[in-house]
């Protein structure tokens, strides 16, 4: 062989592999998933005796979280009567209280105002205002009536049950308890540093 020959011989080498990784990048071994045969939804077909390639559910199936056997959680009920304490699996402390907060402004506090006194901004433009919820039916009621009110709704108020999801409607309603507890709260049951502030 030439010395020409020879240093050709790697320029060649490169060639065909070039040549070779090019003929090879357009077999993609995941492409035959993409490509699968299969039926597209509500398409027709000879398979079933109904011609639906779409299959109802086997009976009893339940869908990904709709299993809910805990009434006090996914009701606020207690042996069919509303709920006095908040569910086992929610716990009470000031996370909670904060994040009911931040759900009822964003929810609640159109219509019942950030006090809870019903006076709202939909109010203030002549929509019909919500009981205040420092009045004592509402400040007597259970927890529980505060989640079903939030969960289906009650009188001109629609079903937040899509909005809010189950653990912050129950924080809210804690919050609701909490709005209430602090229209009144005496001097003396307040924290020294909010008796100061008063001063």
């Amino acid at each position: 062989m030439t010395s020409t020959a020879l240093h050709r011989r790697p320029y060649l080498v490169a060639f065909a592999l070039l040549v070779s990784m090019s003929a090879l990048a357009g077999c993609d071994l995941r492409q035959r998933m993409y490509d699968q045969e299969k039926y597209e939804a509500h398409e027709a077909t000879s398979f079933f005796k109904d011609g639906l390639t779409s299959r109802p559910p086997i009976e009893g199936t339940i869908a990904r979280g709709g299993l809910r056997l805990d009434a006090h959680l996914f009701e606020g009920k207690v042996n069919g009567e509303l709920a006095t304490t908040l569910p086992a699996a929610i716990q009470f402390d000031r996370e909670l209280l904060e994040r009911g907060q931040q759900r009822y402004d964003i929810y609640c506090s159109p219509c019942h105002d950030r006090s809870g006194s019903g006076n709202g901004i939909v109010v203030q433009r002549g929509l019909k205002q919500p009981p205040s919820f420092h009045q004592d039916r509402l400040r007597d009621a259970a927890i529980g009536y505060y989640y079903d009110v939030i969960t289906n709704g009650f009188g001109s108020m629609f079903s937040y049950a899509s909005r809010i999801q189950v653990n912050d409607r129950w924080a809210v309603a804690a919050y609701i308890r909490a709005l209430q507890l602090s229209q009144e709260a005496a001097y003396d049951e307040l924290p020294a540093e909010d008796q100061r502030q008063l001063q």
